[in-house]
């Protein structure tokens, strides 16, 4: 059997009235206009330079990827004529192996396309350092399990026309120098743009996930006259960077040497910056609708680009994706249709407060089962049990929880608690490795007293286990340097509370003491950085002490209504079908 790809109904391969094979697959319909709408609908073009689906598909290395793999997936399910254009990053991002000592050892995570997609036999050519280098592409279709279809275009330099160099600019995600970097963005988003329209892709609007892909906006204008006022209609540019630092800029006489000229160069100065071409600022010219991922960073972004019409659409997770599988039991039982309706999860009181306690005792076994297999340190069920995981570097401070340890031993004496962490550095990141190291310290120091355990090579999989299996989920990012985040969004599908600085997402999703904690003051409070992680520090470790550790050890009744509350009044609406339809209807309609 097969499904439809626009109505999602089964069909029977082999009584299909209505098929077509194109772009090397063969594709099943219920009717002739299902048929037509495949081949001659419009899409929205969604570039990202890192797209997160499976670990066996190792192109992402953290949250903007997965988000990309949530869009896709949420597009599917919700049927939005969606097509994806990405990097294949063919050596990945990186394989962590993590020694002893906590130093981090970086290997190629390399995977090979043709296990999992297949070549296109359409090639298109950009212009690299004065060479015309050749970009092919793999397709991967994901399939909703109600039918709807997004394919996702995966560009590869490796054809045997190139020069050995330009073979390797889609091997490393993230890798090389700036000109590589520049290398790079010239193949996703020129490339993509010919890819898409060499491939027979009719595109409705293009839909920027970051800055990596803002060079498609002057192959659009060098195919449309340089009208910019037709392409700001085309385009929709999401940032999610919150810094000035945070934004790819490159020096005009290296964007000559690589790039050349898509449009003269007074047109480039003009939309991307006189200084430098700066990716964002060329993105938030030339797009008619811009938004932040979430409401603060909306007005950080206001405030870092003034004078630019900014939106806010706050990040979401896919329901099911996140949803581990004992509580996907559960709101099977009870609330059936949550998967494709998260707005549901609001009706999580139906569910009777054991079941909700031993959906959490399941998958806490079986992260501690994980955890004993790939550490062979034996974590106790019955104590409380923090998780701490995303990217290794200094501004998310994973190091925060340990800048008192005999406060830390005192709270241990109140009521036993244990840590599990993991996050990545990049490879140039050396205070993010130098983090991972300082960890490692602290589970030398407290190994008799508070067990810590550092997961290596932390990957969906991973992510997965852990939102799902800790008690309570850590956040401590400098505010205001956390555009979103998506990790406590992932832990509310799962009935785990959240305990997070105030940045981000989290401003819109906690009410102290109903949906989880705050760290720290609100960001409309003014303090100095010194002053500020001072109360920072106190409010971690008075809340740990006197609020956190007496609800979950004495007050089992209220620590489960908690966590009902984080399903029912957090994950219900901090998801990706929320976030998609808001993408409809705001940016792409």
């Amino acid at each position: 059997m097969a499904r439809d790809p626009i109505c999602g109904i089964p069909i029977d391969k082999e009584k299909a009235r209505f098929r077509t094979t194109v772009r090397g697959r063969t594709y099943y319909f219920c009717c002739e206009y299902c048929k037509h709408t495949f081949l001659e609908g419009e899409k929205i073009a969604y570039f990202s330079m890192e797209v997160g689906l499976t670990d066996d598909i190792p192109t992402y290395s953290g949250g903007l990827g997965v988000l990309a793999g949530d869009t896709i997936r949420s597009s599917a399910d919700l049927k939005i004529p969606l097509v994806a254009v990405s990097l294949v990053s063919k050596k990945g991002y990186l394989k962590q192996e993590i020694t002893v000592e906590g130093k981090q050892i970086e290997h190629p995570a390399e995977w090979a396309p043709s296990e999992f997609m297949n070549e296109l036999p359409t090639q298109v050519r950009v212009q690299i350092q004065g060479r015309e280098v050749s970009i092919k592409a793999w397709l991967y279709d994901h399939q909703s399990l109600i039918g709807g279809l997004v394919s996702i275009l995966f560009l590869d330099t490796d054809v045997e026309d190139n020069t050995p160099e330009d073979r390797e600019i889609t091997s490393f995600l993230y890798g090389g120098d700036e000109r590589y970097r520049l290398k790079q963005e010239i193949v996703l988003g020129i490339g993509g743009v010919r890819m898409l329209k060499a491939s027979g892709f009719k595109i409705r609007k293009y839909h920027m996930n970051e800055g990596h892909s803002s060079l498609l906006t002057l192959e659009l204008l060098r195919e449309r006259d340089k009208n910019p006022a037709k392409i700001r209609d085309l385009c929709v540019f999401t940032t999610h960077t919150p810094v000035e630092a945070g934004h790819d800029k490159f020096p005009y006489d290296v964007v000559q040497k690589v790039m050349g000229e898509i449009v003269p160069l007074e047109i480039v100065k003009r939309y991307g910056g006189r200084e430098r071409l700066n990716m964002t600022l060329l993105a938030l010219n030339l797009s008619k609708y811009v938004n932040g991922v979430a409401k603060r960073h909306k007005d950080l972004s206001i405030k870092l680009f003034p004078g630019y019409h900014i939106s806010a659409i706050t990040n979401g997770v896919h329901s099911f994706t996140w949803t581990c599988e004992s509580f996907r039991k559960l709101f099977d039982k009870y609330l059936p249709g949550w998967a494709n309706e998260p707005e549901l999860l609001v009706r999580v009181d139906l569910i009777p407060d054991e079941e909700i306690w031993q959906a959490h005792m399941e998958a806490k076994r079986k992260l501690l089962a994980f955890v004993m297999e790939n550490t062979n340190v034996r974590l106790d069920q019955d104590i409380l049990t923090i998780g701490f995981a995303r990217r290794a570097t200094e501004y998310k401070r994973m190091n925060l929880l340990f800048s008192d340890l005999a406060k830390l031993r005192e709270i241990n004496s109140r009521g036993r608690i244990q840590a599990i962490f993991g996050g990545k550095a990049h490879p140039k990141d050396w205070s993010g490795k130098h983090l991972i190291e300082e960890i490692h310290e602290y589970i030398r120091e407290l190994e008799n007293e508070i067990k810590i355990i550092y997961l290596e090579n932390y990957d969906m999989q991973i992510s997965a286990k852990l939102t799902s299996g800790v008690d309570v989920w850590l956040n401590t990012p400098l505010p205001p340097l956390e555009a979103s985040g998506t990790s406590g969004m992932k832990a509310a599908h799962n009935g785990v509370i959240n305990f997070s600085v105030l940045d981000g997402w989290w401003i819109e999703g906690y009410v102290e003491g109903v949906t989880g904690w705050a760290i720290g003051p609100s960001p409309k409070e003014s303090f100095g950085e010194d002053e500020r992680r001072q109360i920072e520090l106190e409010d971690l470790y008075h809340k740990l002490q006197y609020l956190i550790i007496p609800k979950f050890y004495n007050r089992r009744d209220d620590w489960i209504h908690m966590m009902e509350n984080s399903v029912g009044k957090v994950a219900y609406y901090f998801n990706s079908h929320r976030m998609m339809r808001r993408y409809v209807t705001e940016a792409y309609l």
